[in-house]
């Protein structure tokens, strides 16, 4: 063995390169399923995830199908999959065969505190996204040395700030504190991997004064997933930058010190 080879590598290989990233998350060829699918997020998440090679699931609780072009004016070949808040079991079937769920939906009622409002929020936001997030964690994981499953979830910026429509963060909150704790049971050999995403302000139709554009946000949002980071947060203010992580962190350890995982 030479002096500069690698232990355990024969002398033949050449040498391993060290490299500051890990490998690049690999979509080619991945199915990706995304919940929100006809609203702006999701149609740029599609568009920017069929660029990397992914084969498309759009969830829609629209009738009508979703249909997105790319760049150069073409259809982008997607499967549509209508479903509804509450009935996510139903999407047992479709999940079984999806890499990478993103649950994406949402809604908001602006200042609307109805009992109507109140049980809307919170079942499209939190309860929905929940019981999805259950779902797929339920199913089996991919074969250990292969890529795992992963559940991408976009918890919002107001998970932590204020997003004036006191419903939306309150619901969103719920989800980010479900998240957090359900993140705390991350077991197996190849267990599915959950990404949170926290994205500030962007235009879309629950949105219209966002400053920033769905496409870059899908842009951004695929980037930092593709570097490996759990924690995805694309916003124009600092404060939720700095203060996110540190969130994040102290809810892990209240969670740890706390609660305990079921039997």
């Amino acid at each position: 063995m030479t002096d500069n080879a690698v232990p355990g590598q024969a002398a033949s290989d050449p040498p391993v390169p060290f490299t500051f990233w890990p490998a690049l998350l690999p979509l080619r060829g991945r199915t990706v399923a995304v919940t929100g699918a006809s609203g702006a997020l999701g149609t740029s998440l599609l568009r920017a995830l069929h660029g990397h090679g992914a084969e498309l699931i759009a969830l829609s609780t629209a009738s009508e199908p979703v249909v997105i072009r790319g760049g150069d004016g073409r259809v982008i070949p997607l499967r549509n999959v209508v479903w509804c808040c509450g009935q996510e079991q139903q999407l047992e079937a479709t999940l079984r065969d999806v890499d990478i769920l993103v649950i994406n939906h949402g809604v908001n009622v602006y200042g609307d505190r109805s009992a109507a409002a109140i049980e809307r929020s919170l079942e499209v936001n939190a309860l929905s996204a929940w019981r999805l997030l259950e779902l797929f964690l339920g199913l089996s994981e991919r074969q250990a040395g292969t890529p795992c499953r992963e559940v991408w979830v976009n918890t919002s910026e107001a998970e932590l700030l204020p997003a004036l429509s006191p419903l939306y963060e309150i619901s969103k909150r719920l989800l980010g504190q479900l998240l957090s704790l359900r993140a705390l049971d991350h077991r197996g050999e190849n267990p599915c991997r959950i990404r949170r995403l926290v994205l500030g302000p962007f235009s879309s139709s629950l949105n219209p004064y966002g400053v920033m554009g769905p496409d870059f946000v899908a842009g951004q949002v695929i980037a930092q997933a593709r570097r490996g980071f759990g924690l995805i947060i694309v916003t124009p203010n600092p404060i939720t930058v700095v203060l996110v992580p540190l969130q994040m962190w102290l809810r892990h350890l209240y969670g740890r010190l706390f609660s305990r995982a079921a039997n």
